[in-house]
């Protein structure tokens, strides 16, 4: 059947667009890449919304005068933002070394390539 489709096939062959050539096409490349962009865009978005909560607390903190109540406020917001950015950076090293430990490459988990059968 599929040998009679090749044959009888009404819309030849389709070539890929030419701006396409400098992807790889193999197998489970693309879904693998569309992963990988989707972590780097998640993991810059937690860097610029940190990057604002810095900003945001050191201006509380500016603003604050003698109040001790929005002092500790301000305190909260940068210890908060920090332990933030350090669960982001943990999480690439935790994935490195579970990329190793389990699929024998450090950046199996941050740059995936779903095999194909």
């Amino acid at each position: 059947m599929t040998k009679l489709l090749a044959v009888i096939n009404p819309f030849g062959t389709i070539p890929p667009p030419a701006g396409l050539g400098k992807y790889d096409d193999s197998p489970g490349k693309a879904i693998g890449t569309l992963i990988q962009y989707v972590i780097w865009i998640l993991i810059i978005g937690a860097g610029i919304y940190a990057l604002f909560n810095f900003i945001m607390a050191g201006y509380a903190f500016m603003s604050a005068g003698d109040d001790p109540k929005k002092v500790a406020g301000a305190w909260s917001k940068i210890s908060q933002t920090a332990l933030g950015l350090a669960f982001a950076a943990g999480a690439f090293v935790l994935a490195a070394i579970f990329g190793q430990l389990i699929f024998g490459q450090w950046d199996f988990i941050i740059r995936p390539t779903i095999p194909t059968l």
